[in-house]
């Protein structure tokens, strides 16, 4: 992994922010971090997560990841898994399932929280 930093499961790493110019000059926000900060600020990311969690745990993704990390730790020795263990070998699985409504839904309600914010 690399990093010494940790990072919540629920959240993800706050990106670190390079300066590429030699007056050190603040890195203008991207589009995304204005987002990022606004949903925050309203807190309606909150609300999203809720959610997304609430979406997950519903349609069974939730139990079918707790599953797999039984048979993981199952497989190799609850002594020799470490957490990063196995949320390396758990996340891309994880992703590569959410099913396609609860994108969906996110993505409609992130969009109309911008419409509302535009305006």
């Amino acid at each position: 992994m690399g990093s010494s930093r940790r990072h919540s499961v629920n959240r993800p790493p706050t990106p670190e922010v390079h300066d590429e110019d030699d007056d050190h000059r603040a890195k203008e926000p991207t589009l995304l971090d204005i987002v990022n900060i606004k949903l925050t600020e309203s807190g309606e990311k909150e609300r999203l997560m809720e959610l997304v969690r609430e979406s997950l745990a519903d349609c069974g993704w939730k139990d079918e990841m707790r599953a797999l990390c039984r048979a993981f730790v199952t497989k190799n020795g609850r002594e020799n898994v470490t957490v990063d263990d196995l949320i390396s070998a758990i996340t891309p699985k994880g992703r590569a399932t959410i099913p396609d409504s609860v994108k969906a839904e996110l993505l409609q309600r992130i969009r109309s929280f911008l419409v509302s914010i535009a305006h």
